[in-house]
């Protein structure tokens, strides 16, 4: 949609990373090619991917990009090696990590969450620039980060306390403890990075699995000022970070047979190849968060006054980049030309700009082709006899 916000200032054409827009200086991002293998930050000397901001910017006649910096593309020998250095943290069961009292791990997990929340404005930053998040929701996802990290402390607590007593079932006595699996692959989506990134790994190492952790490739750099916090808050190889193409580093991962539990938000199509890439995919624990078809039902007696705002919220909240985005709305026919005009100006009054502007809703979508692919869905409902509505409505500024 077309918006004030789209008039942005030129950049100099001499050095567009060091350009500030409204008082802010792209970040520069000098340290992106490292990653964590066994309590090492390495940096990496092969192949890397260059890293641009989703966001754009009017540069004489044209549209510019800025760079933030490359980022690896790793090999299966980097992979492999996290893979060792996990397996030699676990040590079939009687490595430090998995052997150390629940207690230990939850003082070392503090620990973490005390060098985690010291960088907070530099992950914040990061991800507006990387993903496009509005300040905002970039803050808001860094401190849901961190209060789940301390929720699932406490959980692991009260576990542990339920478990600590005996059970008697039956005239048998029981004392029922949990224990870890072993090397653990997680992955996590581009559009919540830090949160689903860290929903797959955090509960994995607490109860004692060393874990290999791929970062999303649009989120690679707002991950990195985290390094430090994991390499010297667990043991060697309890923690261990890579970056890169899935289908190099992430399948020969699983081929080997060696990794125990597979920790993934994404697609069904992803997971299926990881899977089936598993010699004993029976045996492979899954834990899966796959696709969503979200939906509304608005029946006629709703209070459009309170259902629109909740749709236009559902719907387009972080621009509709969430597997619980409302996808589908099915509204009774006697309230239907309504709440079509209400959702329309409801949308109209969206605000298009820079993350960081005060009132901005939309941004630019972190992934380009994303853009496109939404272009031709819309061709493809008019095709079938839909109409667009509202003001502005499929209209295309680069990938706004």
């Amino acid at each position: 949609m077309a918006s004030e916000s789209l008039q942005t200032p030129v950049i100099p054409q001499t050095d567009a990373r060091s350009w500030q827009s409204d008082g802010r200086p792209v970040p520069q991002v000098n340290d992106g090619l490292r990653y964590l293998i066994g309590g090492e930050i390495r940096e990496w000397k092969g192949d890397v991917q260059e890293i641009e901001s989703c966001l754009f910017f009017n540069w004489n006649d044209g549209i510019i990009r800025p760079k933030l910096g490359p980022a690896p593309l790793l090999d299966d020998n980097e992979a492999l090696a996290a893979l060792a250095a996990a397996e030699k943290a676990w040590d079939e069961g009687r490595g430090q990590w998995p052997t150390m009292t629940v207690a230990g791990r939850i003082d070392a997990m503090e620990g973490f969450i005390e060098r985690m929340v010291a960088v907070r404005e530099r992950v914040v930053e990061l991800m507006m620039w990387e993903i496009g998040k509005t300040l905002a929701d970039s803050q808001k996802e860094f401190d849901r980060t961190v209060e789940y990290i301390r929720d699932t402390v406490q959980a692991l607590k009260v576990l542990d306390r339920e478990n600590a007593g005996f059970t008697v079932e039956k005239g048998f006595l029981a004392q029922i403890r949990r224990s870890p699996f072993g090397p653990t692959l997680c992955m996590g989506p581009y559009n919540y990075p830090l949160n689903e990134t860290f929903t797959t790994l955090i509960p994995a190492v607490l109860m004692g699995n060393p874990v290999i952790s791929k970062l999303p490739r649009y989120g690679v750099h707002l991950n990195g000022p985290l390094m430090e916090a994991f390499r010297d808050s667990f043991p060697p190889g309890v923690v261990n970070i890579i970056v890169g193409r899935g289908a190099a580093i992430c399948q020969p991962l699983v081929a080997t047979g060696r990794v125990e539990m597979l920790a993934f938000i994404g697609n069904s199509k992803t997971a299926d190849i990881l899977q089936k890439a598993h010699p004993a995919p029976h045996r492979l624990k899954s834990v899966l968060s796959l696709d969503a078809k979200n939906l509304a039902v608005v029946l006629p007696d709703a209070d459009l006054s309170v259902t629109v705002p909740q749709l236009v919220a559902g719907a387009l909240g972080f621009n509709g980049q969430r597997c619980t985005a409302l996808k589908i709305v099915f509204v009774h026919k006697s309230r239907r030309q309504e709440l079509l005009d209400l959702l329309s100006e409801a949308v109209g009054k969206m605000r298009a700009g820079l993350p960081w502007v005060k009132g901005v809703q939309l941004t630019p979508v972190a992934d380009q082709r994303a853009t496109e692919w939404l272009e031709g869905l819309i061709e493809d409902a008019k095709s079938k006899g839909a109409a667009v509505v509202n003001p502005g409505g499929g209209e295309r500024i680069e990938n706004y």
